[in-house]
């Protein structure tokens, strides 16, 4: 139960707090005042060491409004090598552990709060009264603003105790959002926690509904991964991979919260920016250039510039000549052409390969050839013209250019593999004349991804969070997956939710194609955030976009704030219903079909009511933001109106993908929804 103001133990509680608060501070004065004049060889170690300094003094910071720690932990017995000084209490009853964001320890190094992501923490997440892990007592705590005004607490170890709902979970849960996303370390669940502590060798895909989390569980799991593996990933590398621009912004604090401030954030089309996006395709097109089958077509254009040797190559050394026949030189064509290694890798093997057979008749001669020598034959002119002629550079961009400007060069090299139909789909109407003239789409610039890992192989990450994956392509999947090959992934999605063409029909075809076909699948079905009555209604769509896909039950105790309106005055009663919701505390957001955004607009600004766009950030001043339907996947809002639902799924090219756009936008509200229409409701919604 929750604890008044003025109740004794939370004068102790308060107390350690303002302790933990000094002790971090003197942890980042400590780093502040460190001089590392005399311990670096040169200016180049010492701007990196500066860095890092810089980058520990951002992780110490103290955030005013931001808990140090949520919850404490007092065990039965001492946790073994995580031993802490108890700050309360008799040892003989164990060690007490305060629970937060980030490690703080005093002047001796005792720990004051333990990292959420150390092993000891974990019973403040898995305890339960079945298995309390030897836990006596989980105490959790409530805050308002930065200020610790309550306390809760669940004896795990007492059976007479029965189990009850945490009042502060629950509140925490459906604390008014304003701003951007925050981080859930205080409410992770059970089946959360699992996947957020998975171990970094394996792959992971969550399929979850709207409002279970999913997007929370990969971002911190990347933070946990980060303070598991610190030091290999590091090296290697972290990415977290998002949708677009306005999501990325939304979720960009989490990671920092969390004291984690190296991650990168990024797009697919982030990625593949090899060249510039200033086209678009038809949907028809983009779903054949999205087709996985479209990498064969590339390897079999890229490999057709490789052509036998029809004569041999002589080399002239001094005095000397030294032939390597044409039937030598295809013996070492056609091994490299056998062996899976990169198109370049290939070409830079060749010289070599003939400088290595020349080599071999020196030694037969009585020569005493070495390394120096083979490296020389292989600059030799005429070995550099037959490597031009036989296995010529080929740039990536100029390639796929010709696959989509040359329709015999298409033919020829997708014979077999695609139709007429789709070689007329992917063909420009209008050639452009360069690579830089040429108006590419974004998944023209993913197949110049492809084509390039063909060439050179793409750098490998340790490890990458992949969110909304439901709308990816075979092709673009592919893309994501070479920045992984040797690392591993957090995929994240929603199948109900795949609003693009060529949606992902099942996660097992998804992580083929990412090249993670052992990943472990897991659903999350808890709903933390969408309202009962909310998500209820939403669901009645599930049967027509997703069938056989388990509904989200919300484990919300308060049911939402749900209504269905006729507008009869049109834009004015979406704009009356804006007013409505900004009387309450928390974001609204105002979601309709993009082409109804221009209009609403200019509503709202003769009305007065000021409104951002997604990806801007909300203030307490400026609370509305108008959505268009398009970009509203991932985002949330305490407060929705939905206009014109039969709208949003016209928008769309066909009905399936009109109404799980329909369903992305029904379930952005966490505490209320208005529905309004003038012309008829959608039949998938009728009960």
């Amino acid at each position: 139960m929750s604890t008044p103001v003025h109740d004794a133990p939370l004068a102790k509680e308060r107390s350690h707090l303002a302790a933990s608060r000094s002790a971090l501070r003197a942890m980042r004065e400590d780093v502040e005042s460190l001089d590392i004049t005399d311990v670096t060889a040169n200016w180049v170690n010492a701007a990196v060491l500066q860095s890092q300094i810089e980058q520990r003094v951002k992780a110490l910071a103290d955030l005013s409004e931001t808990p140090l720690f949520f919850g404490r932990l007092d065990y039965l017995h001492a946790p073994g090598a995580e031993r802490a000084q108890g700050r309360e209490g008799e040892r003989g009853e164990g060690e007490r552990f305060y629970v937060g964001r980030r490690h703080v320890h005093d002047a001796d190094g005792d720990p004051m709060v333990i990292d959420w992501r150390a092993p000891v923490s974990q019973p403040f997440y898995r305890a339960s009264k079945n298995d309390p892990l030897d836990v006596s007592l989980r105490r959790r705590f409530g805050y308002t603003g930065g200020d610790l005004t309550a306390y809760e607490d669940e004896h795990l170890s007492d059976p007479a105790e029965a189990a009850v709902t945490s009042k502060l979970l629950q509140q925490e849960i459906e604390r008014p959002r304003v701003g951007p996303m925050r981080d859930i370390v205080a409410t992770i669940q059970p089946e959360q926690d699992e996947i957020v502590r998975a171990g970094l060798a394996g792959s992971v895909c969550v399929q979850g509904g709207p409002g279970t989390g999913k997007t929370a569980v990969g971002l911190h799991r990347v933070a946990y991964l980060l303070y598991a593996h610190r030091e290999r990933l590091a090296r290697t590398g972290t990415l977290v991979v998002g949708p677009n621009k306005s999501f990325l912004h939304y979720i960009e604090q989490v990671l920092p919260a969390l004291g984690e401030l190296t991650v990168r954030q990024a797009t697919v089309d982030d990625l593949v920016a090899h060249v510039e996006v200033r086209g678009a395709d038809e949907a028809a097109t983009a779903v054949v250039k999205g087709d996985a089958r479209m990498a064969e077509v590339l390897r079999r254009a890229l490999y057709s510039h490789v052509t036998l040797p029809t004569e041999g190559v002589v080399v002239v050394r001094g005095s000397r000549r030294w032939r390597v026949a044409a039937y030598e030189v295809e013996e070492i064509v056609r091994e490299l052409l056998a062996r899976d290694i990169r198109y370049g890798a290939a070409r830079e093997a060749l010289p070599q390969r003939i400088a290595h057979a020349v080599l071999v008749q020196m030694e037969r001669a009585g020569e005493a050839p070495d390394d120096r020598v083979q490296n020389a034959v292989a600059r030799n002119a005429a070995v550099k013209a037959v490597v031009k002629t036989v296995w010529p550079q080929v740039e990536p961009a100029k390639l796929v250019l010709r696959l989509l400007t040359d329709a015999d060069f298409l033919a020829e090299h997708s014979e077999g593999v695609l139709t007429e139909d789709e070689r007329k789909a992917v063909l420009w109407v209008k050639p452009a004349r360069s690579v830089k003239s040429a108006r590419w789409s974004p998944a023209d610039a993913v197949l110049i991804d492809e084509a390039t890992d063909l060439v050179e192989r793409t750098h490998s990450l340790g490890h990458v969070v992949l969110d909304e994956a439901q709308d990816l392509s075979p092709m673009q999947y592919r893309a994501v997956g070479r920045r992984c090959t040797t690392g591993s992934a957090t995929v994240l999605g929603d199948l109900a939710q795949g609003t693009t063409p060529w949606a992902t029909r099942s996660w097992d075809e998804a992580l083929a194609h990412l090249g993670k076909g052992e990943a472990v699948v897991e659903e999350l079905t808890a709903g933390f955030r969408v309202p009962t009555d909310v998500i209820a209604y939403a669901s009645r769509l599930l049967p027509h976009i997703a069938p056989g896909l388990t509904p989200v039950a919300s484990i919300r105790e308060n049911p939402g704030f749900f209504d269905i309106r006729e507008t009869a005055e049109g834009a004015a009663d979406v704009v009356a219903a804006c007013r409505e919701l900004l009387e309450r505390e928390g974001s609204v957001g105002l979601i309709a079909a993009d082409a109804r955004v221009p209009e609403l607009a200019d509503a709202l600004g003769a009305a007065g009511i000021g409104f951002i766009g997604p990806g801007e950030e909300t203030t307490h001043a400026t609370r509305l933001t108008l959505v268009p339907a398009s970009l509203a996947k991932g985002l949330e809002y305490d407060y929705v109106v939905l206009d014109e639902p039969q709208a949003v799924i016209g928008g769309e090219p066909d009905e399936r993908t009109g109404l799980r756009r329909l369903y992305v936008a029904l379930t952005r509200a966490v505490s209320g929804l208005i529905v309004t229409h003038g012309t008829g409701l959608p039949p998938q919604l009728a009960e």
